[in-house]
C-alpha cells in the first residue's frame, strides 16, 4: 500500500466561497479530510506546512495563478494527485497544468461527482475518444488561446503575431469558446 492510499487529506484552493464550501462539504461526505484556502499564498503555505495527498485548485485566483500551488505541491509530495478547475478552459492551459503536475483539468461548472471521479481515477483509466471532433471554429479559438498564453496574455502582442487587428482579437477573447 502506497502512502497515498491511506491518506485522504484534500486541499481545496478556490476563491468562490459558496462553491468552496459546497465542494468541501461534498468531499468530506466522500471520506476526505478537507482543508481549504482562498488564495495562492494561503494554498502554498498550507502545502508547505502539511502537503496533502489530494488537491483541487482553481486556475485563476484573486492573488495569482493556481498552478503555483500545484507546482509547490508536486515539489513537496510527488505522489499527490492534483486537479485544476477553471472557468476559462482551453487546451494550452490544460497542457500547462498537466506539465506542472496536475493529473486532470476540469472546466467549471464541475460538480462534486466530477471532482471525485478525477481525484480517484486510476492512471490506467483512459478517456474514450470523442464521437464528434472539434469544429473548425473551436480549433481556431484554441489556436488563438494558445498564442495568447504564449504572449503572457498580452492582447497587442497576440494580435501582432496572429496578423489580426487588436480590437477584433479583443472581441474574440470576450466571447465564450465555440463548441
Amino acid at each position: 500500500m502506497t502512502e497515498q492510499e491511506g491518506d485522504r487529506s484534500l486541499l481545496i484552493v478556490e476563491d468562490d466561497r459558496p462553491f468552496l464550501q459546497r465542494l468541501a462539504r461534498a468531499m468530506q461526505e466522500r471520506g476526505f479530510t478537507v482543508d481549504t484556502a482562498e488564495t495562492v499564498a494561503d494554498g502554498i503555505a498550507k502545502v508547505e506546512a502539511a502537503p496533502p495527498a489530494y488537491a483541487v485548485v482553481d486556475m485563476r485566483l484573486s492573488d495569482g495563478n493556481g498552478l503555483d500551488v500545484v507546482q509547490a505541491l508536486r515539489a513537496r509530495r510527488e505522489d499527490a494527485r492534483a486537479i485544476v478547475l477553471t472557468g476559462y478552459g482551453n487546451i494550452a492551459t490544460a497542457v500547462t497544468a498537466v506539465k506542472l503536475g496536475a493529473v486532470d483539468y476540469l472546466a467549471k461548472p464541475a460538480d462534486a461527482d466530477d471532482v471525485y471521479a478525477a481525484l480517484t481515477a486510476q492512471d490506467s483509466d483512459r478517456p474514450t475518444l470523442p464521437e464528434n471532433p472539434m469544429s473548425a471554429d473551436r480549433v481556431r479559438w484554441e489556436h488563438i488561446q494558445r498564442i495568447y498564453e504564449m504572449c503572457d496574455r498580452n492582447v497587442s502582442e497576440t494580435a501582432r503575431r496572429l496578423n489580426m487587428h487588436r480590437r477584433t482579437l479583443q472581441r474574440i477573447l470576450a466571447k465564450r469558446a465555440p463548441r
